[in-house]
């Protein structure tokens, strides 16, 4: 045993606090990169075209110029193993046959130094044979101009293998969720709100600019990048080029900021392709405007819908979501699935539709960024509630209160809600902005105005974390995890954690940066699950330290495990109040100094759907992950279409109303919406009026 509370939940020194605040710490572009080749890009002008021929010849000529590079070359190379994504295999790192956004790369120019692979890149002349190019997403999710002649699923990530390819469609991915009877629920509702919501695309705009270098060496491929997903790269890396896993190597250092704009296939395909290819060590840095054009948040557009009854409940809630995933699905499936099914907000629905769309349009390419898609969908669920409290005269805050999720409830989608207390979450929040006092309005040039929102989101489930733990024989530890540190925190947290179990003090553990090489599996540092799920890898893993070194003790001071306990640098024998100092005891064991005990641990999560969790309660011993209670009432899946599937509860009675929109693979819109969803108006209506 050890005392707790020593650690965790103490304000200790971030690790990389000083090397930072006295600019000695050092980025990924500051890694010496030895003598190698710049990458410059020549990038599209079109939208959407044939490539009908690349001339290089002037860039060739360049002083200094080593290789021009097309994305024929490299196709011809590699074959469609160039074409790479977590969703779809649709993107290629660069070019060929066709371009399908303004900015695409289409050639590379490898030059000794930045400046000539840049100028070198502007003299590449393309010729293009422009093609009809679609650029808002409901004409696109309409019908053609198709982006892609077909579909390409990836099985990179299990959770998205059940992705099947399609033609004749820019629809990516559809999640339906359907509950209860919608359209019967608003008919009888005392009032009704709709409106039409859109939110733009943005840049992430982290300080760090993205940068990646790659070189062969003895027959392997190494690459120095900024990443948040070095387990994803190196596997998407070997794909590319036929190579096995321990023949690709991917550090990173800890990032400058990132937000999701450094998930994935960045600029990594096109590094590690030209320098597999060329046999030559290839480093790009992006500009600020190559940065934009590497990944977006989603521009998203909504149609909602909500009722209340006369006591001021909600009774039904729908939405028709569609995520504007750009040219290149990237993760923009699996966003359309774990956002659009929050489109309703966190509230006790017994009756709600939804209806979300991943969608290719001829833009540069959207990704993840903070939250994942739900800041666009909470923009909209959270204004029809204050419609909704404004048309029946309500306070806003107190409406939510009444209608917002509690304590085992099951919210639409059939999950159970445990430790989501939403109502003191919006106690605090009112309490800290005086919601019950008046607003003060000073004059003078700025309006003021305040606001209550409550927004839900997803866990990324299923997921895999790893963690290595060494002891020193001088009592330091060593820990290898692949979570990257990006301004988080995650290393000095990773530290507190070993030191909680194993009673250590600050700067005794020390986190070593993501080397495939030498840190363990992790599936991405994201969607707020390292501390939870690393996290838990190392507790385990320090708690079986904690226990080989008991074991150890116990057997040098002859008496029981059970007897002895872990303190600050040694472990006390109960009975006999003997303790042996830690450095001794790795001393004893290994009879030498400078050794090491080693333990690991795997700490995996799962998604089971509810009509199986009936069967098989979620929960492993093994992982220490809890079991939850299954659902009060049943859910089922129902397939539909490419990617698509409609989680649906039981009607409440044999003969089911027509729901908002068809469920068959009809684009049609549904019956409630109209116009251009670029509005932000909604209109509300009472009953009777």
């Amino acid at each position: 045993m050890t005392e707790p509370g020593h650690a965790v939940g103490q304000n200790w020194p971030r690790a990389d606090a000083e090397a930072k605040v006295r600019g000695t710490f050092r980025y990924t572009a500051d890694e010496p990169a030895g003598r190698c080749c710049y990458a410059g890009v020549h990038r599209a002008s079109r939208p959407h075209a044939r490539i009908r021929s690349v001339r290089t010849d002037a860039a060739r000529d360049v002083p200094g110029v080593v290789a021009v590079v097309t994305g024929a070359d490299l196709h011809l190379a590699l074959g469609d193993r160039l074409l790479s994504g977590p969703a779809f295999a649709d993107q290629p790192a660069l070019a060929f046959e066709r371009v399908r956004y303004a900015g695409e790369p289409v050639a590379a120019v490898l030059a000794w130094d930045r400046a000539t692979a840049r100028s070198a890149a502007g003299l590449v002349r393309v010729s293009y044979e422009d093609l009809p190019g679609v650029h808002d997403v409901d004409a696109a999710a309409d019908g053609g101009p198709y982006v892609h002649p077909a579909l390409r699923p990836s099985a990179v990530f299990g959770d998205l293998a059940h992705l099947s390819g399609r033609t004749g469609t820019n629809v990516t991915y559809t999640y339906r969720l359907s509950r209860g009877d919608v359209a019967a629920a608003t008919a009888a509702a005392a009032t009704t709100v709709s409106g039409d919501f859109w939110s733009p695309p943005t840049h992430h705009v982290p300080i760090e600019l993205p940068c990646a270098t790659a070189w062969p060496q003895d027959g392997r491929l190494e690459l120095l990048t900024t990443t948040q997903t070095p387990s994803y790269v190196r596997q998407a890396v070997a794909e590319m080029l036929g190579l096995p896993l321990n023949r690709v190597r991917v550090r990173t250092r800890p990032l400058g900021g990132s937000f999701g704009s450094k998930m994935y296939d960045r600029l990594e395909p096109l590094v590690a392709a030209l320098a597999w290819t060329l046999q030559l060590p290839v480093r790009m840095e992006a500009t600020w405007e190559e940065a934009f054009l590497l990944t977006t948040r989603h521009e998203v557009a909504v149609t909602g819908h909500m009722a209340a009854d006369s006591a001021g409940r909600i009774v039904a809630a729908a939405a028709d979501v569609r995520y504007d995933t750009g040219a290149y699905a990237d993760v923009g499936p699996r966003i359309a699935a774990k956002s659009g099914m929050l489109a309703c907000g966190p509230y006790r629905l017994e009756h709600a539709e939804i209806r979300s769309r991943c969608v290719y349009t001829n833009k540069p390419s959207a990704g993840p960024y903070r939250g994942f898609g739900v800041p666009q969908v909470t923009w909209a669920h959270e204004s029809l509630v204050d419609e909704l409290a404004r048309s029946r005269g309500e306070d806003p805050a107190a409406f939510r209160r009444r209608n917002l999720l509690r304590e085992g409830d099951l919210a639409a989608m059939g999950t159970a809600i445990h430790s989501a207390d939403f109502r003191g979450c919006l106690d605090a929040v009112t309490a800290a902005v005086g919601w019950d006092q008046p607003l003060a309005r000073p004059d003078g040039p700025w309006r003021w105005g305040r606001g209550v929102a409550v927004c839900v989101k997803a866990v990324l489930t299923p997921t895999v974390a790893n963690a290595v733990l060494q002891l020193n024989q001088d009592a330091t530890a060593t820990l290898l995890i692949s979570t990257v540190e990006m301004g988080q925190g995650s290393d000095t947290i990773m530290a507190q954690i070993v030191a909680e179990v194993l009673c250590l003090r600050p700067g005794q553990v020390r986190v070593v940066a993501a080397d495939t090489d030498v840190t363990p599996y992790d599936t991405i540092t994201a969607g707020s699950r390292s501390t939870y799920h690393t996290g838990n890898a190392v507790r385990l893993a320090a708690q079986r330290m904690r226990d080989r070194l008991v074991g150890l003790a116990a057997a040098r001071l002859g008496v029981p495990a059970v007897d002895c306990k872990q303190t600050a640098g040694a472990v006390r024998s109960g009975s006999t109040q003997r303790a042996i100092a830690l450095p001794e005891l790795i001393h004893a064991q290994f009879g030498a100094l400078g050794t090491t005990l080693t333990t690991e641990a795997n700490f995996t999560t799962e998604w089971v759907p509810a009509m199986r969790r009936r069967a098989s309660p979620r929960g492993s011993p093994s992982t220490g992950s809890p079991a939850l209670p299954p659902p009060s009432w049943p859910w089922t899946r129902v397939p539909g279409g490419c990617g698509s599937g409609t989680w649906r509860s039981p009607p409440t009675s044999a003969a089911r109303s027509t729901p908002p929109w068809s469920s068959s693979s009809s684009p049609a819109r549904p019956s409630w919406a109209s116009g251009r969803p670029c509005s932000t108006r909604s209109s509300s209506t009472r009953a009777g009026c």
